[in-house]
């Protein structure tokens, strides 16, 4: 596992303020990884790799929630003294998805046979006592923010310069250390940016399962279509249901190649 980022922050770390775990704007400057005139990328600890992983689902990138919150637990870690490793991997397990994304994510992966794959009864065991059959990861893998906001994907980060090398530096060398697990985009953007990493011989292609919808709740008619709990006469116009027919299709068909 890389710790060397860690290991350069670690003092950094050990020194914030409360104002800042609690977000103040002096945190990005002291976790500043790279700028370019609004784009900022900071530090934050989620190097850990699970190398038993078999599924990895990945993000676009973490947020500043996550990123506090793994900050506030390296913090911890550090102050009772852990070594580098074991601060990232309690670092890590604070981003675990939550909330109304998990059940979502959950009902769409067992939907399209991802857990008769990986042998468990509901992919709701990679949570809890499967947990060690999955990384949960991002794309960009450091926090980044577009003047000051969470990035969206906006700039496209295969055609920018300081989010290209995030991508191929940090994701690119985590798929590397990854050759046998399957990566589940989250979206449309994180799916075309998995394809440029494969396009670099970092990542197999036939190993990206993308074509699910984001389990974002905002997303719900989508969804509800797509695990066949709502009717195609029943959507809205904003709805294409022949594109989610075929996804459904070329996502099973992946699924069951895999095995």
């Amino acid at each position: 596992m890389e710790t060397n980022l860690l290991e350069r922050y670690a003092p950094v770390i050990r020194a914030l303020t409360a104002m800042e775990l609690d977000g103040s704007a002096s945190l990005n400057t002291k976790l500043s990884l790279a700028r370019d005139v609004n784009i900022e990328v900071c530090y934050a600890p989620f190097e850990f790799i699970n190398p038993q992983a078999r599924l990895v689902i990945v993000g676009i990138t973490p947020g500043r929630t996550q990123m506090l919150n793994a900050l506030r637990e390296a913090r911890h870690q550090l102050d009772r003294g852990a070594d580098a490793a074991s601060t990232l991997v309690a670092a890590k397990k604070t981003g675990a998805f939550s909330g109304a994304m998990r059940p979502n994510l959950v009902g769409l992966l067992d939907h399209v046979g991802v857990n008769r794959w990986l042998g468990i009864r509901s992919c709701d065991e990679l949570f809890a006592e499967a947990a060690h059959m999955v990384q949960t990861t991002s794309v960009l893998r450091n926090p980044v923010f577009v003047d000051g906001k969470n990035y969206n994907g906006t700039p496209n980060m295969t055609r920018h310069a300081v989010l290209r090398t995030q991508l191929l530096q940090y994701f690119g060398e985590d798929a590397k250390a990854l050759p046998k697990a399957a990566f589940l985009p989250l979206g449309d953007k994180v799916a075309e940016a998995l394809h440029f990493v494969a396009d670099q011989g970092l990542l197999d292609r036939s190993r990206i399962l993308d074509g699910l919808p984001h389990p974002s709740g905002a997303n719900a008619e989508r969804i509800a279509y797509f695990l066949g709990k709502k009717s195609r006469s029943a959507l809205s116009v904003k709805t294409n249901a022949d594109k989610l027919d075929q996804a459904r299709e070329a996502m099973i068909g992946k699924v069951s190649a895999l095995a």
